[in-house]
């Protein structure tokens, strides 16, 4: 059986492309794979928040999505008018909880469509609670779960695992097998092929779509890149 773990954001545009990719490819092929989800926050409190409503750049990058997403069946927005775009830590302590109760993947699937396809604000925890009751959660023991953060140090460190020890400057980030590897066009030919012909790896600082400052180019390298433009964990400025 091959393991992707895919390291991810609720609110990355590439990861649930490549995710639907990834999982209409598993179905074509009928190769046993498992996709196991690793979080990583792309804004990290208190980093201030991105408006990527506004930003026509990202916009312009994001139109390689397009024709994959409509292939899928996504009715995407690129992007959501969400703005700012959300925190996510509320959201992926959520996900713990919902591991929890063996709902890990119906949560995750839930949390990309509520933002990217309904235009939620996955950040707002009223919003959270209606969205996890809608698939058989207990509300007000998710609510109680959020409130208390019992699961903030559970999320913490998955995302700090994320980004520190994996060393993931771009996301999706995809190990298939242990080995990194890129998505560059997002459409199912290109995940059957991840799956049935593994490419070479990559590094670093090829793989992913987002990065610690946002979505649509290469993270920075370095603090020196990063204060001379690029994108990072929170966005893209050119």
């Amino acid at each position: 059986m091959l393991e992707i773990q895919f390291v991810t954001d609720f609110v990355c545009p590439y990861c649930l492309v490549g995710k639907a990719a990834l999982e209409e490819a598993i179905k074509k092929t009928g190769i046993e794979a498992e996709i196991k989800i690793q979080p990583m926050e792309l804004t990290e409190e208190p980093k201030e928040r991105v408006d990527t409503y506004h930003d026509e750049v990202r916009k312009a990058k994001y139109g390689v999505l397009a024709s994959p997403a409509k292939a899928l069946g996504l009715d995407m927005k690129f992007p959501p008018a969400v703005v700012p775009r959300p925190y996510t830590r509320l959201a992926w302590e959520g996900w713990f909880f919902a591991k929890k109760k063996g709902l890990g993947h119906e949560y995750s699937d839930l949390m990309y469509r509520a933002y990217f396809i309904d235009e939620k604000d996955i950040g707002d925890i009223d919003i959270l609670v209606a969205l996890a009751e809608s698939i058989g959660l207990d509300g007000a023991e998710y609510r109680k779960a959020l409130e208390d953060g019992t699961f903030y140090e559970a999320q913490r460190m998955a995302s700090d695992y994320s980004r520190y020890n994996l060393e993931v400057k771009g996301i999706p980030t995809l190990f298939i097998n242990g080995q990194r590897v890129k998505m560059a066009e997002y459409t199912v030919e290109e995940a059957v092929k991840l799956l049935t012909e593994l490419p070479e790896p990559v590094s670093a600082d090829e793989a992913g779509g987002c990065g610690p400052d946002g979505c649509g180019g290469p993270a920075p390298a370095s603090a020196e890149a990063e204060d001379d433009g690029g994108c990072g964990p929170d966005g893209c400025h050119f």
